[in-house]
């Protein structure tokens, strides 16, 4: 068995993962060109229209709903409001729960590790930052998500944060490399996606997705490691500034995501599929569908921050807020100044609102504590949050109304 093995670890090429992009005389090439080059004026011009205060806020939501999201795609629908609560270490007493709070919390560990430039430079796609970014994120898993089932054997397998697996395995029909072929196939992969130039990089994202998953290089949670590595490509080729989230697009279409990528896995169809082992065609899709929810990501943040419609939703849930007691009079002017400036000096609260300065102290500390509000002092200019437990209400649409329900 182990000279079987050995045998065929002899004949695993490299070339199998072939083809690792897509051909420049492939007849849908203009096509993908095209999508790349409307994703990247979308996302320059969309970043571009973001006070730099609220660029800031909005990519701290945008790492909660890239966990909420990924997650989903895993089966742990974690709601926003339990995240929100890890982050402030405020756990629920049930186990299961719990394990899903600390899970989410490193998963945002991990991408605000990446938004602050962890991966930089393309490491995102070179086996040591791959393998980092596991490290980190199972590193933070409780115990009990650390245990999965081979499927063969039904033996309980732990899994060791950053460790290449040393088993072999099946995920559908596709037989991944050995484990002693990781190395090298991983090298290659690093070879060919990590000294692209822009637009072939962006081109290159979706098969970089699925020839890492195919290459499977962890015992489990290479998904993840798929879309955090992905999440940090788009950060990197496009400057992003994390501000949308390709995460919620793929859990929004799972099923079509989760079709494309195994069609990936299948071998060349025929003469005109591709040069190499794999599909082409198969590979076309995916790309075609992963440029496209991207694009559809961007649009959708940004309608959602409109300036006027932003500043209606956030105006009307704080005449609500007011209505009931929960927040003081003239609450919703201090939010619409520091909206309308990006930023408010705490000296200028009470001016701007048309308050004195000790109701304008008190507004603020009212607007703080309901979690709307924050700055880096107590000196410190205010700036907007949009905590996830509004999101709903604010961004309707960056959280199922139900999520977690």
């Amino acid at each position: 068995m182990e000279a079987d093995m050995d045998a065929a670890q002899r004949d695993e090429t490299v070339s199998l993962m072939d083809p690792l992009l897509i051909g420049g005389d492939s007849r849908h090439r203009s096509a993908l060109t095209d999508l790349a080059l409307d994703l990247t004026q979308k996302s320059a011009g969309f970043r571009r229209s973001l006070p730099p205060t609220l660029l800031t806020s909005l990519a701290d939501l945008v790492r909660a709903m890239n966990c909420y999201y990924s997650n989903l795609i895993e089966g742990h629908d974690t709601h926003p409001v339990d995240i929100e609560r890890a982050l402030k270490n405020d756990y629920s007493q049930d186990a299961r729960r719990r394990d899903l709070q600390l899970e989410a919390k490193g998963h945002i560990a991990v991408q605000e590790w990446i938004d602050r430039g962890g991966l930089k430079g393309g490491l995102s796609l070179k086996a040591e930052g791959i393998c980092e970014i596991h490290r980190r994120f199972c590193e933070l898993l409780p115990e009990d998500l650390l245990w999965v089932e081979d499927p063969a054997t039904n033996e309980k397998v732990r899994v060791v944060a950053g460790e290449l697996r040393k088993r072999h395995v099946r995920v559908g029909n596709h037989v991944a490399v050995s484990p002693g072929a990781l190395p090298r196939f991983l090298e290659r992969f690093s070879q060919v996606y990590a000294t692209l130039g822009k637009t072939e990089s962006i081109i290159s994202m979706a098969a970089a997705h699925h020839r890492l998953l195919w290459i499977h290089p962890f015992i489990d949670g290479n998904g993840r490691v798929a879309r955090l590595m992905s999440h940090a490509m788009l950060l990197d080729v496009l400057d992003t500034g994390a501000v949308w989230s390709v995460a919620r697009g793929l859990a929004r279409s799972v099923s079509e995501y989760k079709a494309l990528l195994s069609n990936c896995d299948l071998p060349r169809r025929n003469d005109l599929d591709g040069r190499g082992p794999l599909s082409e065609e198969a590979l076309v899709e995916f790309t075609r569908f992963f440029l496209g929810v991207c694009i559809d990501q961007v649009h959708f943040m940004d309608s959602l921050v409109q300036p006027d419609r932003l500043r209606a939703r956030i105006l009307l849930w704080a005449e609500e807020e007011i209505r009931l007691g929960h927040l003081p009079p003239k609450s919703g002017a201090i939010l619409e100044a520091v909206l309308y400036r990006g930023e408010l000096p705490r000296g200028d609260v009470g001016a701007a609102v048309g308050a004195s300065e000790r109701q304008g102290r008190r507004i603020t500390s009212s607007l703080i504590d309901r979690g709307v509000l924050t700055s880096d002092s107590a000196y410190s200019p205010l700036r907007l949050i949009f905590p996830a437990v509004l999101a709903t209400r604010w961004l309707p649409g960056s959280f199922p109304e139900k999520a977690g329900q």
